[in-house]
């Protein structure tokens, strides 16, 4: 696993979300430019796979993120939580007014691994609910599952079921075996 980020440097990524959203309203205080003066080298020049979430009174209401290591940290946070907030085809733009009620989680991904199974039984029981997310693909279909998502969809056979259905695939699709599944871990920040 790469090194874990430390809980000063996931304190700034927070900021970092919210001040980017902020300044697209034209309500950034100065401070996004200051934040990179604060932030750890790792961030400024390390590239992972990030996730941003955003969840209005518990609710999800935005989640938009790369898998794969692409990007630094501050700039996938910084692009991410945009796109969160503004882009996510399954939401309304954010307004200004739901920004007050609305936190803001932070997820940094290990390197993704293809997840080497043999049929349906021997697939679930390598998955560790609560630790692992789950990313499938199919030809052209593909979807992931952060792991908090377990924490709706408890069940492994539902849990990919939905991720599946997230996918445009059958919801037993994964029982063919012909699927490529990797799973990756987080370090999660939340607000």
């Amino acid at each position: 696993m790469t090194d874990k980020l430390s809980k000063k440097d996931g304190e700034l990524l927070l900021k970092l979300a919210r001040q980017t959203i902020l300044r697209k309203f034209g309500q950034e205080d100065g401070e996004l430019g200051s934040l990179k003066t604060k932030i750890s080298k790792k961030v400024l020049e390390e590239n992972r796979g990030t996730f941003v979430s955003l969840h209005k009174k518990g609710d999800l209401r935005g989640c938009i993120g790369n898998i794969e290591p692409v990007k630094t940290v501050f700039e996938g946070v910084v692009d991410n939580a945009r796109h969160a907030a503004f882009n996510d085809s399954r939401f309304s733009p954010l307004s200004y007014e739901e920004l007050k009620d609305t936190s803001i989680e932070v997820s940094i991904l290990t390197r993704p691994k293809i997840v080497d199974y043999t049929d349906a039984e021997d697939l679930i029981a390598k998955l560790r609910p609560d630790i692992d997310g789950v990313m499938i693909k199919k030809h052209s279909h593909s979807a992931t599952f952060l792991p908090q998502v377990w924490k709706q969809l408890k069940d492994p056979q539902f849990f990919l079921n939905h991720l599946c259905m997230k996918a445009g695939l059958k919801s037993d699709e994964w029982k063919s075996g012909d699927l490529t599944i990797s799973t990756y871990q987080v370090q999660l920040f939340e607000e």
